[in-house]
């Protein structure tokens, strides 16, 4: 069954009883682990009940095929339902699923699969869309918009508020992975103790531009035409199973915030007042490295590093090429432009 978006969050919260499987797929690395973890709290409060919570790493699967079916038929010794979570599953499995969910074994065990972002033309993905007492969540990237209402349903859970300025770099800083905002956004509520709103010098305090500055890593470098320092950012980011369409996103926030910056100066502003016009503000530990960027790139390198920045998303989406591929590819582009390596 295909889960529209409008029934994801309340399926998350009462899920239908009848499915048995579910496919928590999407970019949004952070965002499939949060749901794929409520879905299994649900089922069993304690997710390390290693009584009733069976982890299989899809390297294991592909190993042992039957492993899946013995696991979802196993009896809890101490009661109570089971589930059965599957890690980083790709459409090589699919074999593996469809022989489960054409046999499924009598019982209430649910399991819980995670994947990244998988295709319209999955194979994976059409079979719990399309199967019988299964479903398929989608987890797709908040942009900065959907990031600050969520951000401000956290707050307000907490029982506090945000200033708008404050709302607006938060979301700014943390788009990209919601598993990342969430626990930016515990601590920033544990340091506001009684304090009912918080203000733009607390997210300073406390969240600063850690989340942006972490997935804008490999961006920076490209800007700054460091192709070995782009190198170690993104292997950072694709160890900590980042989303190379979410890199991609805050590469071209990055450089959109570049070519307003210097489309400014060219019609005679100058850098500290157009610099000092962004919303959200610069960072401080980054400000002299951004106006540094904004003197070396032109208004025509920039719309040409923003055309293979938005091309790479497109093809991450419609090709069968390895994301992490097209990402890595578009930043040594970008690099290259800032060395002057590519038409300007």
């Amino acid at each position: 069954m295909k889960l529209p978006a409008n029934r994801i969050e309340a399926f998350l919260r009462r899920p239908d009883p009848e499915i048995r499987a579910v496919l928590v797929y999407g970019p949004d690395g952070g965002l499939v682990r949060e749901r794929a973890d409520l879905l299994a709290r649900g089922v069993v409060p304690d997710l390390k009940d290693p009584f009733r919570i069976a982890e299989l790493p899809a390297d294991q699967l592909a190993k042992d095929k039957a492993r899946l079916a013995d696991e979802v038929a196993a009896m809890a010794l101490t009661g109570g339902r089971r589930c059965v979570r599957v890690r980083g599953a790709e459409d090589t499995l699919c074999p593996v699923f469809a022989a489960l969910l054409g046999d499924l074994p009598p019982g209430d065990t649910l399991v819980v699969v995670e994947a990244g972002d998988l295709g319209k033309g999955s194979k994976l993905r059409a079979l719990f869309e399309d199967g019988a007492n299964v479903t398929a969540i989608p987890c797709y990237v908040e942009d900065e918009g959907e990031l600050s209402r969520t951000i401000a349903e956290m707050l307000r859970g907490a029982g506090k508020t945000a200033a708008p300025d404050a709302l607006t770099q938060l979301a700014g800083s943390l788009v990209g992975d919601r598993l990342l905002a969430r626990a930016e956004i515990e601590k920033l509520i544990t340091y506001m103790g009684e304090e009912r709103e918080v203000g733009l010098d607390d997210v300073r305090a406390v969240i600063g531009d850690s989340g942006a500055m972490e997935l804008d890593a490999p961006v920076w470098a490209a800007a700054d035409g460091d192709y070995a320092a782009v190198d170690r950012a993104l292997a950072r980011l694709y160890g900590e199973g980042e989303s190379p369409v979410g890199i991609l996103r805050a590469a071209q926030r990055h450089c959109q915030r570049l070519q307003l910056v210097v489309a400014q100066v060219a019609r005679g502003d100058s850098l500290e007042r157009a610099a000092g016009a962004l919303k959200p503000p610069l960072f401080f530990k980054t400000r002299n490295q951004f106006l540094a960027q904004a003197r070396r790139w032109t208004p025509a390198g920039l719309r040409q590093a923003l055309d293979r920045l938005t091309e790479a998303e497109a093809e991450c989406k419609r090709t069968g090429m390895p994301d992490r591929t097209l990402c890595a590819r578009a930043l040594y582009q970008v690099a290259a432009l800032a060395r002057g390596k590519g038409p300007r």
